[in-house]
């Protein structure tokens, strides 16, 4: 499969380019490969929130939580 680590750091270079679709896109791939991305959860959260999915936003923001409750 991919590399899930290259697909956020590719994420990361889209939502900082404005390209919010995009980023949304290879963050989702990220996930689909590694649920677990904690960090990805996270981006994808605030995205998800500046794009007007609040649900998606919460969603993601709380699995972000539950992964880094056990560090």
């Amino acid at each position: 499969g991919n590399d899930p680590v290259l697909l956020y750091d590719l994420g990361v270079l889209l939502d900082d380019m404005g390209r919010k679709s995009e980023a949304v896109e290879a963050y989702q791939a990220v996930l689909r490969d590694d649920p677990s991305f904690a960090d990805c959860h996270y981006n994808l959260a605030l995205l998800c929130e500046g794009l007007g999915k609040p649900r998606e936003a919460i969603q993601h923001m709380s699995e972000y939580r539950r992964l880094t409750a056990a560090r």
